[in-house]
């Protein structure tokens, strides 16, 4: 990446790396960097960036070092007025800045960092709900508490696999599993909500569980158009397990009414 100067680096912090127009670099690296800013039309240039306001960023970053590693190339500079600290992305972390990943993508130094304002100290002994080892004794870049229950306390390292797993969607408090506040509050903090749904649930990977029983399991099915086909109404409607949905009949291949309209399976009956 001509941004952050690394050819690894970790994705659910930088990004995907993208070739193009001659140029590789991660998506975020490119969010973050400074005076960067994609034009109207997204499918125009490097996501919207132009590759010579890319170049030239890259240039510029050549003079800075990163307050961090030491390294040149720093393309990132904190967003408080007349601070001059400048890093890279995956330098970030490791030094306590805050990268907040959301429109317009701030950045700060450990110093400007946002902090949690919600009154709240953790009882002696608090473990994180995620990972359940100790917390520490108070707020820090890396402890943090939800600001909806205030007793939800996580290492920022677990909330953010959390988030990395759990999607926009369904993210919220391991406790009181509050969504709005605690969601807003982990962007501002600068955990990386990916915008999707459940890792989990990627690929089909459940697409089974979701699919309705659909045959009949009657010990000897009497419908001439077979086990797998029904009818909307009457003696050959299928009808499911009420209690499990596991198996089903048609209502004739057990000898049910036309009128009934529940019926159990063996197992549950």
């Amino acid at each position: 990446c001509l941004l952050c100067r690394r050819s690894e680096a970790d994705p659910d912090i930088c990004g995907e790396k993208l070739q193009r127009y001659g140029l590789c670099a991660h998506v975020f690296c490119l969010f973050f960097a400074n005076h960067l800013f994609p034009q109207r039309n997204k499918k125009a240039g490097f996501l919207g960036l132009l590759p010579k306001d890319i170049q030239h960023t890259i240039d510029q970053a050549a003079q800075k070092h990163c307050f961090i590693c030491g390294q040149s190339g720093a393309t990132i500079t904190c967003c408080e007025t007349d601070c001059d600290l400048s890093f890279h992305l995956p330098c970030a972390k490791e030094a306590g800045c805050v990268t907040q990943y959301i429109t317009p993508y701030r950045s700060f130094c450990p110093a400007h960092s946002p902090e949690q304002t919600v009154e709240a100290t953790p009882e002696p002994d608090t473990k994180c709900l995620i990972c359940m080892e100790p917390v520490e004794d108070r707020k820090t870049y890396s402890t943090m508490v939800c600001p909806a229950c205030k007793t939800a306390w996580f290492h920022r390292d677990c909330v953010q696999h959390q988030a990395t797993h759990s999607g926009f969607s369904i993210f919220c408090c391991p406790h009181c599993q509050n969504e709005y506040r605690f969601l807003m509050e982990m962007l501002i903090m600068g955990i990386r909500i990916p915008r999707r749904g459940p890792s989990w649930e990627e690929h089909g990977a459940y697409e089974q569980l979701y699919e309705r029983h659909s045959h009949c399991n009657a010990s000897e099915c009497l419908f001439p158009g077979g086990r797998e086909e029904a009818e909307e109404e009457g003696p050959w409607k299928l009808l499911l397990c009420s209690s499990c949905a596991a198996e089903g009949t048609h209502r004739c291949c057990s000898g049910l009414r036309d009128s009934t309209s529940s019926w159990e399976c063996d197992s549950c009956a």
